[in-house]
Formats: structure tokens, C-alpha cells, sequence
């Protein structure tokens, strides 16, 4: 029988909290919508909502029980360890002081019961995609007892909820954490504690809050400051920023690692080639081993992540082949470098789903891309604004002038006010329109694509351009279907 992940007991003695009523979970959650059955809910209070008011939707949706610093509108009857009052209660809770502390204390609690590897991935760019390869090859190599953080959850929230998922027969796992202000990450790592920390990259990503892209490397480099005693810290060689970064672990780290396509890097990609069907071939080199495996997504980003991963599984004491195969197996996330089909009335486009992230470095390592696709049409790009840029917020779009006309990009829709510079960049350069919202670049669609056309989406995921990837894949423009809810 397998061990519930945890007891209402084991979460008041991790939460100093009070059980009214014996249950046991195998998953935590704290957005009713999402709980499944035999899950933990999580009431958190926000600032625009409480997350009491939907204890009776998480326990209809299949709850468990429920961690509340209020309680549950039912008889309540404190019980005791030895006791099973299951007949006496019909919606078992353990109530605290604070349910936001509550969740925190029982991340802490998983953390601290693991004996699991644990690895920490953050950076400007590539920190989902590392952290979802890095998953899949220690899964590999540990077959169910690897663990990672899903989505991006990587918040003040979503890390403490990701630790406490973690199983304690866990042996491998990964952790996601992000910020956009100096501190947050230091905090996050503390409660993380990895034996490995990944930086992926520094670019001007939430630049609205930091005053240079050097204090953005500071705040990335925080995440060294949670290593455990003799932990690796994994910083990109080919960096501006790397010295910065290597001086921010030496505190803290037993052992630096680079990774690069530099020959100075200790893990390093001695060649790499477009793979016949897409994707990169790849021969590595690491410091006591050599491998050579394929790619399955395309890009030179994607080259530097998977070294990233190299590098974080050889430290781990992964199974590096089984790394090179899982690279090999990895397709693109929602959002995330997704690769899909847009049916149309004479034939398909392919649609290159980057609508969930954007920032002047992914925005231009996506556009190589969409310049090395091969057996295509025409190559369009639907761009929306980059968000959190701050002053030099113009600058920056602008600057994707250049990358979209290196791509030998056909045809540009502009989606966002923020695109105005771009606009201005590459008038009299390029086919373009330029439109305020979502909803006014989903009215251009009709007419647009046609069959043989990569069609690059990206923008920042307040954009919503999402939603164009989903009105395309559903077939909509095919058959003389040109509507679609927006």
C-alpha cells in the first residue's frame, strides 16, 4: 500500500496546528479548481480573495481535508492522535494561526524529512524548460521517485506548495524559483536548500525593478545563498555576468561549475549540428565523461540548457545517458516552445507556441529559431509586448528590429502598445501590422496563414496571445471558420 503523502497528524505537528477530524492526503492544493481526490486544500487569504470561501467547492471537487486558519462551519471536535472520528466529522481540517505560515512550515517539513537530492533552477530565460528536462532525466535514471515543481510555480507561493508535494521516498528533485525583486530568491533558496543550484541565464528580464542587468545577476546569484554544506553551484560560462555569478557562489558553494560552448567551460558543447529532423546533435564534454546525444527541441538556447542539465545530473549522480535520452524525448511545454498544427482549408501550418514568456533575449533566441526552420513557407511572427521592461522599455522592443530581419521573417503582427518602437524599426523594412490587443490580432488571422507557414507566437503571457495558438490549433481557419472567443 503506498504511504499518503501526508496525515492529518503529520501536518499539525508540522504546522503547530489542531486536527479536527483524522484524514490522510496524497496531494496538496491550495486553488480549489484544481484539487483531485484525497488532496490536502489549502486556504490561503490574498488580497483580493479568501481562499475559505471555497472549502466546500475543494471538499465537492474530492478533498481530503483542509488547512484553515478559520474554521469549517460544522460541529468541531478537537481529537486526539489515537482517535479516528471519522463517523464524527464530514469535513476533516487541521486549523492554524496563519494558513500562508502553515504552508510554508509543512514545505519545510517535506524538505526536511527528504533525503532526496534537491536541485534549485532559476535564470532570466530557460528556467521551465531546465527544470522540466532536468525532471525527465532523473526520472530516467530514478523511475517514480523524482520530483519536481509543476507549471512555473515558483512564487513565495508556489515553492512551499511544491516542496510539500514532495513524496519522502523522493530521491531526485527539482525546484523552479523566480523573482522580480531583490531578496525574493534568498528567501526561496532557504527554504528550498538545494545540494545543487542552477542559474541558466541573466538577461534584462523585470529590468522595471532593477536599476542595471547586474543587479538583476546579484538577485539571481541569491539562489547560492541556500546551498547545503559542500553544494555545486552550475553558472553559464558564456555569460557577461559569469565572473558575477561565480563570485556570489563562492560563499557558498563547495564546487562551481560552468557550462557553455566556450573551450573554457567545464561543461561544454565541443560540437553541436542540426539534427536531421529538427533539434540539435550534440557531443559534451564534462569533466570525467563525454557524451554525445540529440536534442529534440531546436535552438542554440536549447543546447545551452541542456548542458545546464549535463552538468546538474552529473552532480547529482544521475545517469548521464539516460540524461542524453531524455533530452532526446523532450517536446516543447505549452507556452513553452510547443510545436502544433494549425489545420487550414488547403493544407496545415505549423504554430510555435512561445506565448507564455517573453524578454529581449528569449524573443530573440526564439526568432533564430524561427530563421532555421527548414521546408517551410513563409516565416511569420506574431509578437506581443515585453512587459516589466521599464524606461528602457522602447529601446528594447525596438531592438527585435534586427533579429526579426536575421530570421528572414516574411511577414511581423505587432500586438501591444508597447510594439509602437518596433513598429518604427521596421517601417519600409518589412511586412507588418501593428494592433493594440489580442482580440484585434485575432481578427487578422483570417487570410493570414497559409499551408507551409511557420508561425512564431510569443509575447509576454498578459498579452494573451495564447489564445491565437488555441484558436488556430482547433482548425478554425479551416473549413471557412474565422470566429473565434477572445
Amino acid at each position: 500500500m503506498t504511504r499518503p503523502l501526508w496525515t492529518a497528524f503529520e501536518i499539525a505537528a508540522a504546522t503547530d496546528g489542531e486536527v479536527y477530524g483524522s484524514f490522510a492526503a496524497s496531494g496538496v492544493a491550495f486553488d480549489s479548481r484544481e484539487v483531485g481526490p484525497g488532496d490536502l486544500f489549502v486556504a490561503l487569504k490574498g488580497e483580493t480573495t479568501n481562499g475559505h470561501r471555497f472549502v466546500d467547492a475543494a471538499f465537492e471537487r474530492g478533498a481530503a481535508g483542509a488547512l484553515v486558519s478559520e474554521p469549517i462551519a460544522q460541529p468541531h471536535v478537537l481529537v486526539q492522535e489515537d482517535e479516528i472520528p471519522s463517523d464524527r466529522i464530514g469535513r476533516p481540517y487541521v486549523q492554524v494561526q496563519d494558513s500562508y505560515a502553515g504552508l510554508n512550515a509543512l514545505g519545510r517539513a517535506a524538505r526536511a524529512r527528504s533525503e532526496a537530492r534537491i536541485i534549485g533552477v532559476t535564470g532570466s530565460v530557460g528556467k521551465t524548460g531546465t527544470k522540466e528536462a532536468l525532471f525527465a532525466a532523473l526520472e530516467r535514471t530514478a523511475p517514480g521517485f523524482a520530483h519536481r515543481s509543476v507549471k512555473s510555480y515558483n512564487n513565495h507561493t508556489g515553492v512551499p506548495l511544491s516542496l510539500s508535494r514532495m513524496p519522502a521516498e523522493t530521491r531526485y528533485g527539482v525546484f523552479e524559483m523566480g523573482m522580480n525583486h531583490a531578496g525574493e530568491l534568498a528567501a526561496l533558496t532557504r527554504l528550498v536548500r538545494p545540494h545543487i543550484a542552477i542559474v541558466t541565464a541573466i538577461a534584462p528580464a523585470h529590468s522595471a525593478f532593477f536599476p542595471s542587468e547586474e543587479a538583476i545577476a546579484d538577485a539571481k546569484g541569491e539562489i547560492f545563498e541556500g546551498l547545503e554544506p559542500g553544494g555545486t553551484a552550475i553558472v553559464p560560462f558564456d555569460s557577461p555576468h559569469r565572473d558575477r555569478l561565480i563570485e556570489a557562489a563562492r560563499p557558498w558553494a563547495g564546487r562551481i561549475l560552468t557550462f557553455g560552448s566556450d573551450a573554457g567551460a567545464d561543461v561544454r558543447a565541443r560540437e553541436a549540428v542540426r539534427a536531421p529532423h529538427g533539434g540539435t546533435l550534440v557531443s559534451a564534454v564534462l569533466p570525467d565523461a563525454e557524451l554525445t546525444f540529440t536534442i529534440g527541441l531546436p535552438g542554440e538556447h536549447w543546447v545551452s540548457n541542456a548542458l545546464a542539465v549535463l552538468a546538474a545530473v552529473d552532480a547529482a549522480g544521475g545517469d548521464l545517458a539516460a540524461a542524453g535520452l531524455a533530452l532526446a524525448d523532450m517536446a516543447g511545454l505549452p507556452g513553452r516552445g510547443q510545436r502544433r498544427v494549425a489545420p487550414l482549408a488547403d493544407g496545415e501550418a505549423l504554430v510555435i507556441d512561445e506565448s507564455y514568456n517573453a524578454n529581449p533575449a528569449s524573443m530573440a533566441a526564439t526568432l533564430k529559431s524561427l530563421g532555421e526552420e527548414r521546408g517551410v513557407g513563409r516565416r511569420i511572427a506574431i509578437l506581443g509586448e515585453m512587459r516589466e521592461l521599464g524606461e528602457q522599455s522602447a529601446r528594447y522592443h525596438a531592438g527585435l528590429a534586427e533579429p526579426i530581419l536575421a530570421a528572414d521573417v516574411d511577414y511581423a503582427l505587432l500586438v501591444g502598445s508597447e510594439m509602437r518602437a518596433l513598429a518604427n524599426a521596421l517601417e519600409g523594412r518589412i511586412d507588418f501590422a501593428h494592433v493594440p490587443d489580442a482580440a484585434a490580432a485575432l481578427e487578422r488571422l483570417p487570410g493570414l496563414i497559409e499551408a507551409g507557414d511557420a508561425v512564431l507566437i510569443k509575447g509576454s503571457n498578459a498579452i494573451g496571445l495564447a489564445r491565437l495558438v488555441e484558436h488556430l490549433a482547433s482548425g478554425a481557419l479551416a473549413g471557412g471558420k474565422t470566429t473565434c472567443s477572445i
